[in-house]
C-alpha cells in the first residue's frame, strides 16, 4: 500500500501552494520564500477570513440571542448562520447537532464532563496511544472523578493503530467510551475510522474523535462515518483562534449535562432551581465566540471555494516529494507509517542523527523554514516508539515544492555543524 492516501483523478497545479500564498497576507510581508512547516500547531490566516473578522468587528458586531434592536439580530443571524454552514462541511444531519466552542480542547473537555450522567461505577474508558495530551488528560481526570478504569490501545512499531489489541480491549471492557484521533498531529498516521466506529459500536461502546487534524487534511463525514461525537478548531483550518466545534448526535446531546452554566443557556430560572435550554444552546453558556465564529464560516467558505479535494491531493503530493527527499538525505530517521509504506499523509517526523530537533529548528529558521520541535504533545505515543522528541514538518494548503530546497539546505548546514 502507498505511503499517501490513494489520490483520486483530480487535476493539480505544480505550484498551486505557491499561488495560494497570494491569498495570505503574511506571505506578502514575509516573502513568498517562507517555508512555513508548522500548520499542525495552527494555520496561516487568509485574507477572505481576515477581511470578513474586520468587517464584522467594525461595522455588525454586537453581542447575540439577547438584544431585540436590529443590530443583535443582524449579529445574531451572523452567529447562526454558521451552524449549517459547519453542519454541510462535516455533513452533519442537523444544524443543532453543531456546538460553537473555544477550540478542540474545550470541545473534548465539553464531553468529557457532560457524558458523566451516562457512567457507572467501575465503568471504563478506552484511549489510544495516538492521541494529543487533549484527547488524553480529560478522560485521565474524568476516570478519576466516576471511578473508571482507563486503558489505552496500542500502535505498532510504525505507529499505525493496533486494530488487534483494539479488539481486544474492547471485549475485556466494554467500555462507555473510545476516544480516538482521525490523524496523529505527531506522525501523520490515517486512522482507519469507518473500522474502527463498527468496531466500537458492535460492542456498545461511544465513539468521541479528536478531528483537530482530520478536518483539515482529510475531510470529515460524521454521518457516513456514524460518529457519536466529534472536535476541531477553526484556528488549523485557516480561521481565527478561539473557536471551536463539538458535534454529538441529537438523541446524544439530549441526554448530556451542560458543561458550564451562566447565561444563554437555560430556559427558566428561579430560586428553586433552573431549567436549560435545548441543544446546542444548553452548551453555549455566556457570550460565545461570535466574531471568530463568523470567521470560521468565512475560513469555511475559502476552503470549500478551493475545493476540498483538490487541496488534500495536493498536500498528498507535497507530502510524497519530501518524504522522498528526506529518505535519501544522510543522517535523517523518519518516523510513521510511511516508513512501513503504509497510510501517512501531511506530517512528517523526522532526527538528524547528532543533532537535538530544538538546535535544528533554529537553524532550519535561519533558511526561513519554520518547524516544531519537542514532543507535540504526544508524550505517550513518542515513548512507545523509542523517541523523546523530533522535528515535524506540517503542510497546509500553500505547501508546495518550493519548500523543499530551503528545507534540505537547513538540514545540510544543520549536520554541517554538528559533524
Amino acid at each position: 500500500m502507498s505511503s499517501y492516501p490513494e489520490e483520486k483523478e483530480i487535476q493539480v497545479l505544480p505550484q498551486l501552494g505557491r499561488a495560494i500564498r497570494q491569498q495570505f497576507p503574511i506571505f506578502s510581508k514575509l516573502g513568498e520564500d517562507l517555508a512555513y512547516l508548522d500548520t499542525a500547531a495552527s494555520a496561516q490566516k487568509c485574507q477572505v477570513v481576515l477581511e470578513r473578522l474586520n468587517e464584522f468587528l467594525s461595522f455588525e458586531y454586537a453581542n447575540v440571542h439577547r438584544g431585540a434592536y436590529g443590530l443583535s439580530a443582524a449579529a445574531t443571524e451572523a452567529y447562526e448562520a454558521v451552524r449549517p454552514k459547519v453542519a454541510r462541511f462535516i455533513n452533519a444531519a442537523d444544524p443543532h447537532e453543531i456546538v460553537f466552542t473555544h477550540g478542540t480542547t474545550e470541545s473534548i473537555n465539553l464531553a468529557a464532563h457532560a457524558i458523566e450522567p451516562l457512567l457507572a461505577p467501575g465503568g471504563a474508558l478506552l484511549v489510544t496511544l495516538l492521541e494529543h495530551h487533549s484527547n488524553i488528560v480529560p478522560w485521565q481526570l474524568l476516570a478519576q472523578r466516576k471511578q473508571q478504569k482507563i486503558d489505552f490501545v496500542d500502535v505498532t512499531d510504525c505507529g499505525e493503530l493496533n486494530l488487534s489489541d483494539l479488539e481486544q480491549k474492547l471485549e475485556r471492557h466494554h467500555p462507555k467510551l473510545l476516544a480516538i484521533t482521525a490523524m496523529s498531529n505527531a506522525l501523520g498516521t490515517i486512522v482507519p475510522l469507518d473500522q474502527v466506529v463498527r468496531m466500537a459500536h458492535a460492542h456498545g461502546t461511544l465513539v468521541l474523535v479528536d478531528a483537530a487534524q482530520g478536518v483539515p487534511h482529510l475531510g470529515l463525514d460524521v454521518t457516513a462515518l456514524d460518529l457519536d461525537f466529534a472536535a476541531f478548531s477553526g484556528h488549523k483550518l485557516y480561521g481565527p483562534t478561539g473557536v471551536g466545534v463539538f458535534f454529538g448526535k441529537a438523541a446524544l446531546l439530549e441526554k448530556l449535562d451542560p458543561f458550564m452554566s451562566g447565561g444563554s443557556m437555560i430556559r427558566k430560572v428561579t430560586t428553586k432551581g433552573t431549567t436549560f435550554a435545548d441543544p446546542p444552546h444548553r452548551f453555549e453558556a455566556g457570550t460565545p465566540p461570535i466574531a471568530e465564529v463568523v470567521g470560521l464560516g468565512a475560513a469555511i467558505d475559502f476552503i470549500t471555494g478551493l475545493g476540498v479535494e483538490r487541496v488534500h491531493a495536493h498536500e498528498a503530493q507535497v507530502f510524497r516529494q519530501i518524504w522522498t527527499a528526506l529518505e535519501a538525505e544522510e543522517g535523517v530517521t523518519l518516523h510513521g507509517p510511511a516508513t512501513a509504506g503504509r497510510p501517512q499523509t501531511g506530517i512528517i517526523s523526522f532526527n538528524l542523527r547528532g543533532v537535538h530537533p530544538h538546535d535544528l529548528s533554529t537553524i532550519l529558521d535561519r533558511f526561513k523554514v519554520q518547524v516544531r520541535a519537542g514532543h507535540h504533545c504526544a508524550m505517550p505515543l513518542l515513548n512507545r516508539l523509542g523517541f523523546e522528541s523530533s522535528a515535524r514538518i506540517s503542510l497546509g494548503c500553500y505547501s508546495d515544492l518550493g519548500d523543499l530546497d530551503p528545507l534540505l539546505s537547513g538540514i545540510r548546514e544543520a549536520r554541517r555543524i554538528f559533524r
